[in-house]
């Protein structure tokens, strides 16, 4: 299983879509965390399980490692590397998920934080709490370091994939070339 992560607005789904065809099943952890969490809390869309206690988003995030330990085959896993919550960031992915979960690499799609901003600003399918620059920053900052944490944890390696405007075609390349 190839992990991608990536900020909202890095353009981690934009950087996925253009790596159809290569063979591999693309999951979204964040959507069947949805599909639990909607079922178990009563959620109406995918941006209010941030606001969850960390208590309860713990408890989601075991259900789907549970799921996705039965996965086999080549397998993308589209997910967050942290959460930033009102109470700080928290794992995207606590080692006792991934320790359900045959690793064979991490990546992070990332941006300037100027470039996501914008991406953010135009994307309106999603609901976003308003945030200053600095704290974007700060969560790429501390995302780069979950990863390595994560590479660490499995043994497996870690790539950063920049994906800047006007250089979709580039990462999409990295990615399928990490795929081959």
């Amino acid at each position: 299983m190839m992990i991608v992560m990536g900020l909202p607005g890095a353009g981690k789904s934009s950087v996925l879509a253009g790596a159809e065809g290569t063979g591999y099943t693309l999951l979204n952890y964040g959507t069947l965390m949805f599909e639990i969490a909607s079922k178990e809390f009563g959620l109406s869309h995918r941006d209010e399980m941030r606001t969850l206690p960390v208590a309860k988003q713990k408890k989601v995030q075991e259900a789907v490692a549970n799921l996705l330990s039965r996965e086999k085959g080549k397998v993308i896993l589209d997910t967050h590397c942290s959460i930033r919550t009102p109470r700080g960031y928290l794992p995207g992915l606590p080692f006792s998920l991934l320790e359900k979960l045959h690793v064979d690499s991490l990546v992070l799609v990332t941006a300037t934080p100027e470039e996501i901003m914008g991406r953010r600003k135009t994307d309106g399918t999603r609901v976003r709490d308003p945030e200053p620059i600095e704290s974007v920053r700060e969560h790429d900052a501390m995302n780069k370091s979950f990863l390595a944490a994560y590479a660490a944890h499995r043994g497996c390696p870690a790539r950063i994939i920049y994906n800047h405007d006007g250089k979709l075609e580039d990462a999409v390349r990295q990615l399928k070339e990490l795929l081959e």
